[in-house]
């Protein structure tokens, strides 16, 4: 189906959760961080075939950075190991952070721990007691997502000042970010990270580089 779209005078697409890493297969052509990251959620149709980006760690730290938290103030803890842990990992990585993958399947986050040295792993069922480690929490699976199961995650153990980033854009607030508005942490949601992330990629495909202000998230937010 995409190299159809190529076909048809696509100038690319994105990609989103679950299909990440099995983009990164059909790229002609990545650079290093995408290699690192194993993952792709942004395709280019270019004349020497396709080209994969990812943007989703660039989205990520744009959408921290606009929320004033410094990506590498202290450790920190990912949620999930699939295609948008991958490539916030690596981006925060490139910011100086020690992180930490945790995922209801070990293995997968031992998979992607040992693609991302000196990254760690922590079990899921420690995630919580854990806390008190870190400096910021990102959810990057699809838990807490509208018609997708809840993400439960007690944060009464959470260090003063926990940053608690939630990829998940629908709903703007979620569970988890609720949670940690009442007990006074800072909440980041997932709507700044998906518009920053399509700032490169559109820029890419038209020629034209959106500013993501006020009015953008307005509009996007409905």
């Amino acid at each position: 189906m995409v190299p159809a779209l190529a076909k048809a005078g696509f100038a690319g697409v994105n990609v989103t959760i679950p299909h990440k890493e099995a983009a990164f297969a059909l790229c002609d052509r990545v650079d290093d961080f995408v290699r690192r990251a194993g993952a792709v959620n942004t395709l280019l149709f270019t004349p020497a075939g396709i080209e994969g980006r990812n943007t989703d760690g660039y989205g990520f730290i744009a959408n921290l950075r606009a929320h004033g938290v410094n990506p590498a103030a202290g450790p920190v803890l990912i949620l999930g190991a699939g295609g948008a842990a991958r490539g916030i990992g690596a981006a925060l990585q490139d910011e100086g952070a020690d992180i930490t993958f945790t995922n209801r399947t070990l293995a997968r986050a031992a998979a992607l721990a040992a693609a991302l040295p000196p990254a760690k792993t922590l079990p899921w069922e420690n995630r919580e007691a854990a806390l008190g480690d870190y400096a910021l929490l990102i959810n990057t699976t699809s838990l807490g997502m509208a018609h997708e199961p809840p993400l439960l995650m007690d944060l009464s153990c959470a260090a003063p000042g926990l940053t608690v980033a939630d990829i998940v854009f629908a709903p703007l607030e979620t569970r988890l970010l609720a949670e940690a508005k009442a007990r006074g942490l800072k909440p980041v949601e997932g709507l700044g990270m998906l518009l920053h992330q399509a700032v490169p990629g559109f820029a890419a495909w038209f020629g034209v580089r959106p500013v993501v202000d006020e009015e953008l998230y307005r509009i996007a937010a409905g």
